[in-house]
């Protein structure tokens, strides 16, 4: 184990190594098509991740899997907050995340 240093904040380091593995073009062709084929109404970034994990796209169905992706996207005109509710796995009110339409997504270029 190394030891932390003092004043030294470890987590920005892993957080930002862990950044770098993610193959984000694959996972945001992932959330994509979950959002396209599975739920026309949104869905949930637990909702997306439950889909996923059961495709074997990602090793579990936490959210942390999806949600960064969903806001990177969301910053990218890709898809956008659509409204709240209850998730059914947290019991807390949620986003629920869907496509904008391509006409939107090719006014705002």
């Amino acid at each position: 184990m190394e030891k932390r240093k003092p004043g030294e904040l470890t987590t920005l380091e892993t957080r930002a190594a862990a950044n770098e593995t993610v193959n984000k073009g694959l996972r945001y062709r992932q959330i994509l098509d979950v959002l396209e084929n599975d739920d026309a109404d949104g869905m949930t970034a637990k909702e997306i991740a439950v889909v996923m994990y059961n495709r074997g796209d990602i090793p579990t169905s936490e959210r942390n899997f999806t949600a960064p992706r969903l806001t990177e996207l969301g910053e990218q005109g890709i898809v956008e907050p659509i409204g709240k509710k209850f998730c059914t796995y947290t019991g807390r009110k949620v986003t629920v995340w869907g496509l904008r339409s391509p006409f939107e997504t090719k006014e705002r270029a």
